[in-house]
């Protein structure tokens, strides 16, 4: 799959790399989801808040997925680990698909890998995206 280029806002950067800087101290069984974030936070374009792109999957969004092996529709809000709940449809930014669909843009397809193997989504549809509704702190 092609490297694609992702975006992250600073306000997002800034608290990412404080989530990394205290989870890798505490690592264990999640140190390779929070490596895996550490390599996307490197390689991102860094944007001001008011200047992500619309189309851009940021912290506290509301994005619209397509699972291509199975053609179904998953809805899911990225969060925080703190503000995760499966229940609730809010994914944390250090789950497998959480950091998979971080910074990308709708219609880029990212594949990300779970016990049963790898698994590749598209990004069909920014519902909410806080930058979009001027939320910069979010």
């Amino acid at each position: 799959m092609d490297v694609r280029d992702i975006y992250i806002t600073e306000y997002d950067l800034r608290r990412l790399k404080e989530l990394l800087q205290v989870g890798i101290g505490y690592a264990g069984r999640d140190r390779p989801s929070l490596e895996s974030l550490e390599d996307e936070l490197e390689r991102a374009h860094i944007v001001e808040p008011a200047a992500v792109p619309r189309d851009v999957v940021t912290m506290n969004s509301r994005v619209r997925l397509t699972d291509m092996g199975t053609n179904g529709a998953k809805i899911f809000t990225l969060v925080f680990p703190s503000e995760a709940k499966v229940e609730e449809q809010k994914i944390s930014v250090l789950a497998p698909i959480g950091t998979a669909i971080l910074g990308y843009r709708v219609g880029d397809t990212v594949e990300w890998h779970m016990p049963g193997g790898a698994r590749t989504l598209r990004i069909e549809e920014i519902l909410y995206q806080p930058e979009a509704a001027g939320a910069y702190h979010l």
